[in-house]
């Protein structure tokens, strides 16, 4: 530790740190606007400036390393004359557009010009103008005339983001931020930009006019899509969300947010939201009042278990839903007699349900993942389903960590990976099974070559290992084994091994119980034989489940389907009556995040139209179908109740036993590689109008090796008839040389492959 003087106050601070974490650390403000604690230093916009004692002028507090007995003075009346002559700099080619500008009220440039800033301007001639850009659907960059050059957006896409999409150009005055060949943003965290720009050069393109700062109601609240958890700000004015910002943790988000998180709430209020009870009768869809629609859904589900019997009745929701939600429809059906409820419908093996010792979780904290030194990520397309855990890891590998990736795609991770080994889906068990083999061997001293040799000498060589399965390797047709062979390979590495979870309450789902009984059905056996009633909470069949042809089938030939849902969909073709229920804005609740945090959140704003919270709608299905226990007034009460005697953190467990690992025969024909677009995860998301104009949003493709596209005659670019199943699908064909032999992949989980099968399985690619 170093002893440093500021301001006349002692202050101990680590050797290496610079005058102003020293000064933050102590409680003291430096002004700053090119400076931020994530960032590496630039030291371009010298608002910082201060008086060191003994050097001849004033220096850059961000920029200036601490010494022993070093004296500094932020406020002398050298260095207030060297800030304030900043600001007048600064502000010589601002344009006074403080009244139109969306930063007003929350710009630091604003806040520090009252301080440091002059009562008049001395520059008389004309200001500088700069072009705006047009950087995508998310940030707007229409007034950068705006812009300071701090610079904070480059270095946040370079050193965060991991990819350099914006640069500055030329010099002195003429020094401008831009995109390369005036390209649009596309990385996954581009929203991060707007809330570093110290001015309004970058805003928020969705909200922008719509609102000035001190008009909106913050409430806090839970990202309700990937499984991290992020804590998110949801800004509303007038009952309406206007805006998402992050709620800073450096347990879990740090201070960053998914433009999935932060865009979604476009999709709170289109036109496809359902406001109204609905019941079909002679073919026709009419509005009812809630206590028709909730009493011809009692008597229904009443008829059809005093008649073919509950377990003809199934359940399924998405792990998007609340614990509470999740928690009130289990108990609801296991009230009526029946046991068949789940929420893993793009699951596809359920063999490890007997086997499994707990509830699938990420294996360690969050915090712990960026102090790995050693990666293994099986079946994980990373940056798109967890972009804030791609980014902590892209930050370890940074520091010296290696990341080493089995899958059976080769997307970009912007990040330097020290083994992979890309293969077909087939071929993913084998793999491992040669990983584990290998690391064996390097455990006696013995050496090999090959793939699976290279990963498994990284992951001996380390001294903290993860060992991590995403949502490809969780849907796969052999999930149980894949399992099994990374607690093994763990095991050998001396490392944690853990779930990459698909959604908001991956793990929430496990301790509200929402998963079959010893006689009930999972989420594939209730499709696969059909029942003649469903519940469904969340679910959208066509986009949410691992077989969308199957989903299908099976509700347009049940008796009865009741419909809980937030929007009108293609529920109207196949449901008896559709209930409106809350979004996670309009409701409380709470989700368990993948590593086991529990966290409640409040309703922002009231449900739109007659739409109701989903667990006031269970509680009173509950009391219509004569049910006890459903008499709680407070979603807290629901959820003190779903975890009254739980130990989560007991409960959390990947451990599986009895699971034997056997490598299938190859497939004949093409297998279809599947993931799930991040725009097209859940209902939400599929309806944010500037999350679906970018272009991860854009419709499918079938990707292809160039080889393939040989075999079949075809090239990249054309029109191709995929087949699947009873269903097949018109996409364009492209071409993929980093993807291996005899795969085809199809994006599931979107509206132009909704006609295809299963998520994994034999497909048919033809000419159009």
């Amino acid at each position: 530790m170093i002893n440093i003087e500021i301001d006349g106050k002692q202050i101990q601070t680590e050797n290496g740190a610079t005058i102003i974490e020293a000064a933050h650390q102590a409680g003291i403000t430096i002004p700053h606007f090119c400076y931020h604690k994530k960032l590496s230093i630039a030291a371009n916009c010298r608002m910082c400036l201060v008086q060191v004692e003994k050097a001849p002028k004033p220096l850059p507090a961000c920029a200036t390393p601490v010494a022993e007995g070093m004296k500094v003075f932020t406020h002398s009346e050298q260095a207030v004359t060297a800030q304030k002559g900043v600001m007048e700099f600064l502000l010589v080619n601002h344009p006074l557009d403080c009244p139109i500008c969306d930063q007003g009220g929350e710009c630091m440039l604003q806040d520090l010009s009252v301080g440091y800033g002059g009562g008049h301007s001395r520059y008389h001639e004309e200001k500088r103008t700069v072009l705006g850009k047009d950087l995508g659907p998310l940030v707007a960059a229409e007034e950068m005339s705006r812009c300071i050059n701090c610079t904070r957006c480059v270095r946040f896409a370079q050193e965060i983001a991991g990819q350099m999409e914006l640069g500055q150009a030329f010099r002195g005055e003429h020094a401008e931020i831009m995109s390369f060949v005036s390209g649009t943003v596309n990385s996954e965290l581009s929203g991060n930009m707007i809330d570093l720009c110290p001015v309004g050069a970058l805003t928020s393109k969705p909200f922008r006019y719509k609102a000035r700062s001190w008009e909106l109601s913050r409430r806090r609240s839970v990202s309700a899509h990937d499984s991290l958890g992020s804590g998110l700000a949801v800004q509303t004015k007038n009952n309406r969300v206007l805006r998402v910002l992050p709620i800073e943790n450096e347990d879990i988000n740090e201070c960053w947010l998914s433009d999935k998180d932060r865009f979604a709430y476009e999709g709170l209020n289109t036109s496809e939201r359902l406001t109204s009870p609905m019941i079909k009768k002679d073919g026709t869809w009419q509005e009812v009042e809630w206590q028709a629609a909730l009493e011809f859904a009692a008597n229904g589900l009443r008829h059809i278990a005093n008649g073919a019997g509950a377990e003809q009745i199934g359940a399924l929701a998405t792990a998007n839903s609340t614990l509470e939600e999740l928690y009130l429809l289990q108990k609801l059906m296991r009230g009526i007699g029946s046991q068949n409820v789940d929420f893993r419908l793009r699951q596809s093996d359920f063999s490890a349900d007997t086997k499994q010792q707990g509830a699938p979780w990420l294996g360690m904290s969050i915090a712990d993942i960026g102090k790995a030194d050693r990666f293994l990520i099986v079946g994980s397309f990373l940056r798109k389903d967890h972009p804030l855990l791609a980014a902590r890891i892209r930050k370890a590998v940074k520091k010296g960590a290696q990341a080493n990736i089995v899958h059976s795609v080769d997307d970009d991770l912007l990040m330097k990976v020290a083994g992979k080994a890309i293969v077909a889906p087939d071929a993913l068990v084998e793999t491992l099974m040669q990983i584990s083999k290998a690391l064996t061997a390097e455990k006696q001293g013995q050496s090999a070559s090959g793939e699976a040799a290279a990963i498994a000498k990284s992951l001996a060589s380390g001294k903290s290992v993860a060992v991590l399965l995403g949502n490809f390797a969780q849907q796969h047709p052999q999930a149980a084994q894949l399992q099994a062979l990374v607690q093994q390979i763990a095991a050998l590495s001396n490392g944690k091994f853990g779930f990459l979870g698909e959604a908001a309450n991956s793990v929430g789902g496990y301790l509200a119980q929402a998963t079959p009984g010893a006689k009930g059905l999972n989420a594939s056996a209730m499709l696969s034989s059909p029942r003649k009633a469903y519940v469904l909470l969340n679910v959208e069949a066509e986009l949410d489940c691992a077989n969308p042809q199957q989903a299908m089938a099976a509700l347009q030939a049940a008796d009865l389907v009741i419909a809980m849902s937030a929007y009108k969909h293609h529920a109207t073709e196949y449901a008896d009556v559709l209930l409106p229920i809350a979004p996670f804005t309009e409701t409380s609740g709470t989700f368990v995040s993948s590593e086991g945090r529990v966290q409640s959140f409040k309703g922002a704003v009231k449900p739109l139209g007659e739409a109701r919270p989903a667990w006031k709608v269970l509680r009173v299905l509950g009391n219509l179908l004569k049910v006890e226990g459903f008499d709680q007034d407070t979603s807290e009460a629901v959820r003190d109740e779903a975890l009254k005697g739980v130990d989560v953190t007991a409960r959390l467990n990947n451990a599986i036993g009895g699971v034997e690992a056997k490598a299938v025969a190859a497939t004949k024909g093409l297998q279809r590689v599947s993931d799930v677009p991040i725009y097209a995860t859940d209902a939400v998301v599929r309806r944010s109008a500037p999350l679906q104009a970018t272009t991860d949003a854009a419709i499918p493709q079938a990707w292809l090796h160039s080889d393939e596209l040989k075999k079949l005659g075809v090239q990249a670019g054309a029109a191709v008839k995929v087949s699947q199943g009873q269903g097949s699908v018109r996409l364009f064909a492209a071409a993929d040389d980093k993807l291996p032999g005899g795969v085809v992949r199809v994006a599931a989980g979107h509206a132009a492959t909704a006609a295809l099968g299963a998520m994994f399985g034999t497909i048919t690619v033809e000419r159009a």
